[in-house]
């Protein structure tokens, strides 16, 4: 265990991804993260069931969703994390009920942390203007085209908006990833009692 067992206790942290396509280990590293850090984590989607997990391009294990985001309320959770992976993130930015939770969420002030292709989603929430993060590469002209800073980096906190936002680029940043956004997500929430 990294971290303190009180450091998320008594946080619900959300893990939004579309029924397909999200990188497993962008899943299940931040998940773990949170939980040995005392936190709750939640799996949202746009569909009830089972998430199937990637592995790359190779199927993953599949994973039980907790809720659907169109019945969910932003106002539960005290942290967010956008996993990456092309088709998930791809298929989440053109579902309505993810990019309105996701643009509410974002509004709120409380943490959002997001890896690889995740910011798709924050790009379609409008959720990344005047804001400086990092990404799989080839985001970049996304990103930049919607107003945000982009620099390349194995991780990247930006306080520059409603609350702090956490980026990564790929599965190798998750170490630094997982305990950034433990330690933001810990903060946030201090402040915000």
């Amino acid at each position: 265990m990294r971290w303190p067992a009180t450091t998320l206790t008594g946080r619900t942290v959300a893990f939004l991804v579309a029924p397909y396509g999200v990188e497993e280990i962008e899943l299940t590293s931040p998940w773990q993260a949170v939980a040995e850090a005392g936190g709750t984590p939640r799996l949202l989607s746009t569909a009830p069931g089972r998430v199937q997990a990637v592995r790359h391009r190779a199927p993953g294990d599949t994973f039980a969703v907790d809720a659907v985001v169109t019945d969910a309320e932003a106002a539960a959770y005290d942290g967010l994390v956008l996993p990456g992976g092309v088709a998930s993130p791809d298929h989440l930015r053109q579902d309505r009920d993810a990019v309105a939770f996701v643009h509410a969420f974002c509004a709120s002030g409380r943490p959002v942390a997001a890896i690889c292709h995740g910011p798709w989603t924050l790009i379609e929430a409008d959720a990344v203007r005047g804001r400086t993060l990092t990404s799989w590469p080839s985001l970049r002209t996304d990103l930049v085209n919607a107003g945000a800073h982009w620099i390349d980096a194995e991780v990247h906190v930006c306080h520059e908006g409603p609350g702090p936002l956490v980026t990564s680029r790929k599965p190798a940043d998750l170490p630094v990833f997982d305990d950034t956004l433990v330690t933001e997500f810990a903060h946030a929430t201090e402040r915000r009692k």
